[in-house]
């Protein structure tokens, strides 16, 4: 069986449905249509929406399973679901908080997440996730801890990604993640939603820029091998001769 997909200028894909250039453009193909119909709206992580694909956080479950980090850090909070999953991953392992950085926590955001079963392994912190003051907030709360997990998902664009990862690679130990969400914005330009400007801003080319200026980081395949992903060349990890 054939898959042919026409781009807006005209150009054919053609592919074998089941080779795995047909998986591809079968999976970017999904990506486009669930996005134009908000479908990562949907989940939600025990009563909160999390506004991620259940692919991704069975992903990062994965990953904080392996790492069991004593600090979870979350640029860019939302309505706090992603926060409260991570929480209750580390509830199971007995250890460790999430730290959740927002430049606006609403109210009541602020109100779900700190009323729930789970808030006590979890801390806001309102403003920006590159500002200096925050920065030295966060320091503060990680200096005497163990393993650190990161997660980026605030602002996604380049200058903003590529500032966040320069800075809170500092707070990665060797074998330990950042993990560099919605990458997938790049895919995502030309639906109906999206905004061309994301053909070239968006959180991948800060990625490639951060590889290429630090060779002791480097892309793991992994964690992104259901391909139903938001996060493309997303997990990033430390290499362990650093």
């Amino acid at each position: 069986m054939k898959i042919t997909v026409k781009s807006e200028n005209g150009d054919e894909k053609i592919a074998d449905l089941y080779s795995p250039e047909g998986m591809k453009l079968v999976t970017e193909l999904w990506l486009k249509s669930s996005f134009h119909h908000r479908l990562m709206y949907e989940p939600t992580w025990l009563g909160v929406p999390i506004i991620q694909y259940p692919s991704d956080m069975v992903m990062l479950q994965e990953l904080i399973w392996k790492l069991r980090p004593d600090v979870i850090i979350e640029t860019g909070v939302a309505h706090g679901g992603s926060a409260v999953f991570y929480a209750s991953i580390l509830e199971l392992l007995g250890k460790g908080k999430v730290i959740g950085v927002d430049i606006d926590i609403r109210k009541y955001n602020d109100l779900v997440i700190k009323s729930h079963p789970i808030s006590r392994r979890i801390e806001l912190i309102e403003g920006n996730s590159i500002n200096p003051d925050v920065i030295r907030v966060i320091r503060n709360r990680v200096r005497t801890k163990g393993e650190v997990l990161v997660v980026l998902d605030s602002c996604h664009s380049f200058e903003h990604v590529f500032s966040e990862l320069k800075i809170y690679s500092e707070f990665i130990s060797p074998g330990g993640y950042i993990v560099v969400m919605d990458g997938v914005q790049k895919l995502l330009f030309d639906t109906p939603s999206g905004k061309k400007e994301w053909q070239h801003d968006n959180p991948l080319a800060a990625i490639k820029k951060f590889l290429a200026e630090r060779p002791g980081w480097e892309e793991d395949p992994y964690y992104i091998r259901t391909q139903i992903t938001c996060n493309p060349s997303g997990f990033l990890r430390r290499s362990e001769d650093v």
